[in-house]
């Protein structure tokens, strides 16, 4: 049986007001039914609008929790220092105390005083430090050693390179030094794989600005730590770096994985990179994360920036995925052990 529907009571006689203040009192009733819907109106683009900021802090964070630019792309710096306390590592690793020409402004190249690492040479004075291995330890920017115009020609040198192969996955390698070179799932030898077609794709220039700009490399690690750069040796892997977004193949692409360099590659003492490519122009993710607890630290690549290191586990990192574009680097580093010590590559 349908429920029956009770009237509305009558009002007494005598309330003709109650009846003329019956219409408002249907839009008191009405009134309820609109608030949400301005509500809405208002809530849905605010609320995406807090979405969006979200995401867009998200994207900004990183896969890595980045929470602290140390440099940004836009920024041209003479030269930044961070020392950080130095790893428990060195404790069990052979030291390297020998003696080799003196740190002083005679013996960095010219454009190098623009650098201004003066707090390694207190009050200006000449000192000769008798030490390589790490007892300051830090990290190092500048974009003052090598010039924009001079990383796009050294990046000319790993388009060339890579142009013979390259690997399936994202993350393709060049060593000039060994000759390692990517190519579909492997390595190859170029210079045994490819021969004398080499010298159609190198020439002597670019072999000779290799050479110059790891030794301008390598002198600003040495002033910056307070070190002999004649203690310094070039050592292996030094090698092009080119990273895009393609799915990785091997582990060999997985390159966005934490680690410590002295653990990956025992002989390293100090790390180095120089970037080709500019973070946002050529490329997104793919920055440079000093991985802290609570507070990682980054590095966005600007083509002719050098960002250096020592290579012990205060400098634990990893390289954000690159999520389009192609970023190009070239890893360079030092030891101090002379045994790991490998030469110059020559063009021949």
């Amino acid at each position: 049986m349908a429920p029956q529907r009770r009237g509305a009571p009558k009002a007494p006689e005598g309330s003709g007001p109650a009846e003329r203040r019956r219409p408002s009192s249907n839009k008191s009733v009405r009134a309820p039914r609109e608030v949400p819907r301005k509500w809405l109106r208002t809530a849905i683009p605010g609320a995406c609008a807090v979405l969006a900021g979200l995401l867009l802090w998200g994207s900004l964070r990183g896969d890595g929790g980045v929470t602290e630019v140390l440099a940004h792309r836009g920024e041209m710096l003479p030269g930044r220092f961070i020392e950080v306390p130095c790893s428990e590592d060195y404790d069990s690793h052979r030291r390297f105390e020998g003696a080799g020409l003196p740190v002083t402004e005679a013996n960095i190249l010219p454009r190098c005083p623009a650098l201004c690492w003066r707090d390694s040479l207190p009050g200006g004075t000449q000192r000769n430090w008798k030490g390589c291995s790490p007892r300051k330890c830090g990290r190092g920017i500048t974009d003052t050693v090598i010039t924009r115009d001079e990383a796009q020609r050294i990046r000319s040198i790993a388009e060339k390179g890579l142009s013979l192969g390259g690997s399936d996955g994202g993350a393709s390698v060049l060593d000039l030094h060994s000759g390692a070179l990517s190519v579909g799932k492997r390595f190859v030898n170029l210079y045994r794989y490819f021969g004398d077609k080499i010298q159609t794709v190198f020439s002597e220039e670019d072999f000779q600005l290799y050479r110059d700009v790891r030794q301008r490399v390598q002198l600003t690690i040495a002033q910056a730590f307070g070190i002999s750069v004649s203690s310094l040796y070039l050592t292996k892997p030094t090698f092009f770096s080119r990273i895009n977004s393609t799915q990785a193949r091997t582990a060999h692409d997985e390159y966005w994985h934490a680690h410590v360099d002295k653990v990956t590659y025992g002989s390293f003492d100090y790390t180095s990179l120089l970037y080709l490519s500019d973070y946002l122009d050529d490329f997104g993710g793919g920055r440079f994360v000093f991985m802290e607890e609570g507070a990682n630290k980054t590095v966005e690549p600007r083509a002719g920036r050098v960002s250096f290191f020592t290579s012990g586990s205060e400098n634990l990192h990893r390289v954000e995925k690159v999520h389009w574009g192609t970023r190009y680097a070239v890893t360079i580093a030092f030891t101090c052990n002379p045994d790991h010590g490998i030469a110059d590559p020559v063009f021949t």
